[in-house]
């Protein structure tokens, strides 16, 4: 089954750092665009950043320069590199696989939760 499983969510004080892992299978991944999305409590889920097949990067204007989003298609695996981490950033962040007849699908997400 086409399926993602993140992973690299816990608790870190502000400024420090997290590594989060969304493991793919099923599919050809190397072709599908990946993305990394975020929800607050009681708040919208918001993209954080996107990835695409031929490795061109986006990134939400709250995370840019921080965060840093990379793929590895040997390893099925996408990948968020988060840096000088803020309270804010505090949500559960999903992985997001859109595949080429432009099905999405979801991952279970991560809870990352940043103390002051």
């Amino acid at each position: 089954q086409v399926q993602l499983v993140e992973s690299g969510g816990g608790l870190v004080q502000a400024g420090g750092s997290l590594r989060l892992s969304c493991a793919a299978s099923g599919g050809i991944f190397s072709i599908n665009a990946m993305g990394w999305y975020r929800q607050a409590p009681g708040k919208q889920r918001e993209l954080v950043a996107t990835i695409t097949s031929s490795g061109s990067t986006n990134y939400a204007d709250s995370v840019k320069g921080r965060f840093t989003i990379s793929r590895d298609n040997a390893k099925n695996t996408v990948y968020l590199q988060m840096n000088s981490l803020k309270p804010e950033d505090t949500a559960v962040y999903y992985c997001k696989r859109t595949r080429a007849n432009g099905m999405a699908y979801w991952g279970k997400g991560t809870l990352v939760t940043v103390s002051s």
